[in-house]
């Protein structure tokens, strides 16, 4: 990392500087509460982690159709859309492909991981009801000791509603192009110790896309019981979806070719999803400030679909069923010193077949996959902090993990068809299938923070943390072509962070500075076979500005400035491409989101949200790229009265031609998820 890069933040600091001495602030406090960070409520001055969140009131004037649109406002995120409801995410990192990229970032609800460790699954955001969800925290960077393995890159938590104090009921209905259509409905009252929320919503969708779209269908149930000393936050979760896929469209710029715009090379691919989800947060407040929190919970999920990106396209059918508990208990030693220790434990069940109706040359008919997959977690982990002053604050944590798997093989092992037929020579069967075999990883994470208030409007921040993600089951265990044992290790993530805070009456400003080094990552070689030698950087600035300019005008942006590159060749030993110092494919340099508003009246509002994506590189020699481009949205919402409000949304309101994915393949070329074109959308929505 060059100097020029370590002073960047210094200069805008100047910048920023200059600006409050332009504008009458007035002095506010550093306290914005964040629950991500820790398994209680905290503000934002008692943790350096980089912590974004979107409350409620925003969710609601999005009121996104894909979760991407409302993670657009986040800095250092990009939600990369695929067709429907299906994605791939960046977090402070390039967007990760792969059997198990998706280990590199913790998708939660409450704090509670939505998918085991060791099975993530890269589309479990449909997963979550984030449409009507209370606000989602957006942790960047490594996670903490609370967070299992998995948590390299960040933590995604999306976190619910809490119960209204009277009764209330609002029925919400939604209309869009492409015969886009959605419901909602929420109930919720207090009454003595019990609160409770129902949330259900379902949504339907054609598809821009021929032969596309899909029907989707969540549910909440929230139950919040609070005594003197006691507190429990019962939340149950349900989801299911059933779309209709479609594939990339090839070819330079395909994205720009109305011909070609609308095509799906793949009708006959779909994806059919379930899942349910149990959690019970139990606080008990005890004497002299101590605290024990026990979190029991269950998980359940079901997912068939069609794997159009691979030939004859494959079936594939997976579940799981798991069970676990989170226990941790906080106490001060002195007034300086507090101490929070916890034990977790996961049990999971897990299942994978993959089969195809025609076989051809190495794609063998019939089953080519069928195992099972049993998993334990354990962990225990310790933090401590210690006030140094007033002004001061140093906390610090570790993480010790141990994930044992035990698979079993349903079919013949080896390189062979179901029938123990090997496949024509050369290359064999492209799938092989290892001996029934234990294997268990034991990782450490680590971080230590530095909190200092240079006053009353300005915290400075420094943290440095190991994060670690065990191989994901599928990497261990779906193996290609001849290689009969993945040879793999845990990857980890060394990160060193500063920043800078300043909040005022009117203006609060976010900056943060990262470098992290990967190293142990997991790929597939040119001889398809999982290894696990890779290496990356990644380094950049992230910066969030939020100004009340007046009573009606209101101004926020937020972008990142990074770079994301490969430390050594990615296919050695086998030495094909000599990727080192190359960019990582789809890692853009540049992403910034801008959001102007204007309160019209007490009863209106009007925002206009410009969303800049910069140029990235679409293969990993760095010899194709896609330019990038800028979007405009437009987002009103007017309430009638106490009981009627409306919304309209105008998406991509100058009509650009876009990619949402951008990819370079061998075999196909140039290809892409098309960006939809200009969109109307209204709601109405309905209290009584």
């Amino acid at each position: 990392m060059q100097l020029s890069f370590l002073q960047l933040p210094l200069n805008l600091m100047l910048v920023i500087s200059a600006l409050v001495s332009a504008v009458t602030v007035t002095a506010a406090p550093l306290e914005t509460l964040t629950v991500t960070a820790a398994r209680e409520a905290l503000n934002t001055s008692n943790r350096s982690n980089s912590i974004s969140a979107i409350p409620q009131q925003d969710l609601e004037l999005i009121s996104a159709v894909h979760v991407s649109q409302a993670l657009a406002r986040v800095p250092g995120v990009w939600v990369n859309r695929g067709n429907g409801q299906e994605s791939l995410i960046a977090l402070r990192s390039p967007v990760l492909t792969g059997a198990g990229s998706c280990g590199a970032f913790l998708v939660a609800e409450d704090g509670i991981a939505s998918r085991a460790t060791g099975f993530c699954n890269v589309n479990q955001l449909f997963d979550l009801n984030t449409e009507q969800a209370g606000s989602i925290e957006v942790l960047r960077g490594p996670g903490n000791e609370v967070h299992s393995s998995g948590a390299m890159h960040g933590v995604i938590n999306v976190l619910s509603l809490a119960p209204n104090q009277t009764p209330q009921q609002q029925l919400s209905l939604e209309a869009g192009p492409n015969d886009f259509g959605r419901i909602k409905y929420s109930y919720s009252n207090t009454d003595g110790q019990h609160g409770y929320r129902l949330n259900v919503n379902g949504s339907s969708d054609h598809g821009y896309k021929d032969d596309s779209g899909y029907g989707q269908q969540k549910a909440n149930f929230l139950h919040d019981y609070k005594a003197d000393n006691l507190t429990v936050r019962t939340l149950i979760s349900a989801s299911n979806i059933n779309q209709e896929t479609a594939g990339y469209i090839t070819g330079f710029e395909a994205y720009k070719d109305s011909s070609k715009k609308k095509l799906n090379p793949n009708p006959e691919a779909y994806r059919d999803s379930q899942s349910f989800r149990w959690q019970s947060r139990i606080s008990q407040a005890l004497s002299n400030d101590r605290r024990l929190i026990i979190t029991p919970y269950a998980r359940f999920t079901d997912m068939t679909f069609a794997m159009h990106f691979l030939p004859a396209d494959p079936i594939e059918k997976n579940g799981q069923k798991n069970a676990g508990i989170q226990l941790a208990y906080s106490q001060p030693i002195n007034q300086s010193l507090k101490v929070t220790t916890g034990f977790d434990s996961e049990f999971t069940n897990a299942y994978l077949k993959q089969s195809q109706q025609g076989g051809f040359g190495p794609f063998p008919k019939g089953k080519q996959y069928d195992y099972q997959v049993n998993a334990i977690v354990a962990a225990t982990f310790a933090s401590t902090e210690y006030r140094l002053s007033e002004a001061t604050k140093i906390n610090a944590g570790a993480r010790l993990e141990y994930l044992q798997y035990d698979y079993d093989n349903r079919m013949i092992d080896g390189n062979s068809d179901q029938n123990g037929t090997p496949c024509p020579l050369p290359s064999g069967c492209r799938y092989s299938r290892p001996s029934d075999r234990d294997d268990n990883f034991t990782d450490l994470s680590v971080n230590a923070e530095l909190i200092h208030h240079l006053n009353d409007q300005y915290l400075i921040t420094a943290r440095i943390a190991r994060g670690v993600r065990a191989p994901q089951a599928t990497e261990l265990y779906r193996l290609q072509q001849n290689q009969a044992v993945a040879d793999i290790d845990s990857e980890q993530i060394d990160s060193f962070e500063l920043g800078l805070r300043s909040q005022f009456k009117t203006l609060s400003i976010s900056l943060s500075s990262f470098y992290m080094q990967k190293d142990q990552v997991i790929f597939q070689d040119s001889d398809r076979q999982n290894i696990d030698n890779g290496a990356t950087k990644h380094y950049g600035l992230e910066y969030a500005l939020a100004w009340q300019m007046t009573n009606k005008w209101d101004l926020t942006v937020n972008g990142t400035l990074a770079r994301h590159k490969y430390s050594k060749d990615v296919t050695e030993p086998n030495l094909m491409i000599g990727a080192k110092g190359n960019d990582i494919d789809t890692a853009p340099r540049r992403m910034a989101s801008t959001q102007l508003g204007w309160q019209a009246s007490a009863d209106s509002r009007i925002e206009i949200e410009w969303v800049s994506m910069g140029r990235y590189y679409t293969d990993i020699s760095n010899q194709h790229s896609y330019q990038g481009h800028n979007l405009l949205n437009l987002r009103l919402r007017h309430r009638f009265s106490q009981q009627i409000n409306a919304g309209l949304r105008i998406n991509n309101l100058s009509n650009e031609d876009y990619a949402e994915r951008a990819d370079y393949s061998a075999f196909q070329g140039d290809r892409y998820f098309v960006g939809e074109p200009r969109a109307v959308l209204a709601d109405l929505s309905l209290r009584f």
